[in-house]
């Protein structure tokens, strides 16, 4: 789209809007508990975060890793997403899902935070093939280093003969509103190069992409602290590019 690749400046600013009259200091705290009735579905986008199981989680944080940067990083990202497209996104509420909840079918992009600690059930395992096979689409962020181990252990269960496939600029994923001429990006934290893998129907790279896993990123750490300059501009904007993209490629095919 024409019109995508001509706004980066509209989106400095947009980054500056999003921030509250009175920001937060940047600081951990736990999460608010996911809400206690599904968000009413009325057509609108909706960001649908995926819920598991971590019994095993040991981290310094009280939140359960499917909750890293809850609700602050989709609510900043769902604003941008509003003022630079022609989605009609819901920006102040989110779905909270697991992946064997049928609703889940009524959103068309799922995310997953920390897939290194994601174990799914059986009956979650069968879910997630429910959901590609109905459409869905899935972008899993937030993980590094060893945790691929346990992602790519988990989505063999889903799909034994599909494998991840490292992309390159060249996808049209990265070409579906913004430009992103660049994959090169680091963790915000850790350093490590980051790569982005993409899982294909058949894995045919020329055939339908169904899921895309931001390995050595962060892409919401960026959203969650945009209101609050913690992070470069320049960066903050690239991750909200890489987002708006996923987006926009899912709704369009």
């Amino acid at each position: 789209m024409t019109g995508g690749r001509a706004l980066p400046r509209a989106l400095v600013l947009l980054w500056l809007a999003v921030a509250p009259a009175a920001a937060q200091r940047r600081g951990r705290t736990p999460p608010p508990p996911p809400p206690p009735e599904a968000v009413p579905y009325d057509g609108r986008f909706t960001w649908a975060r995926l819920r598991y199981g971590a019994a095993d989680f040991s981290g310094f944080r009280r939140d359960q890793p499917w909750s890293h940067d809850y609700p602050r990083g989709e609510r900043n990202f769902t604003q941008i997403l509003r003022e630079l497209t022609a989605v009609r996104v819901r920006t102040q509420e989110s779905q909270v899902l697991a992946l064997d909840d049928p609703r889940l079918s009524h959103y068309p992009v799922a995310y997953m935070a920390e897939a290194g600690y994601w174990r799914p059930s059986e009956a979650e395992v069968a879910g997630l093939r429910k959901y590609v096979a109905k459409g869905g689409f899935l972008v899993f962020d937030d993980f590094a280093g060893d945790a691929w181990t346990n992602f790519e252990a988990q989505m063999r269960r889903a799909f034994p003969s599909v494998r991840p496939i490292l992309l390159t600029a060249a996808h049209p994923v990265f070409d579906s509103f913004f430009r992103i001429p660049s994959l090169a990006m680091t963790h915000p934290y850790y350093g490590l190069p980051s790569a982005f893998y993409g899982f294909f129907a058949d894995n045919d790279p020329t055939g339908r992409l169904f899921a895309i896993a931001n390995y050595n990123n962060d892409l919401s750490e960026f959203w969650e602290f945009a209101d609050q300059g913690f992070f470069a501009v320049d960066e903050t904007n690239t991750s909200y590019k890489f987002g708006i993209n996923y987006i926009v490629y899912a709704l369009s095919r």
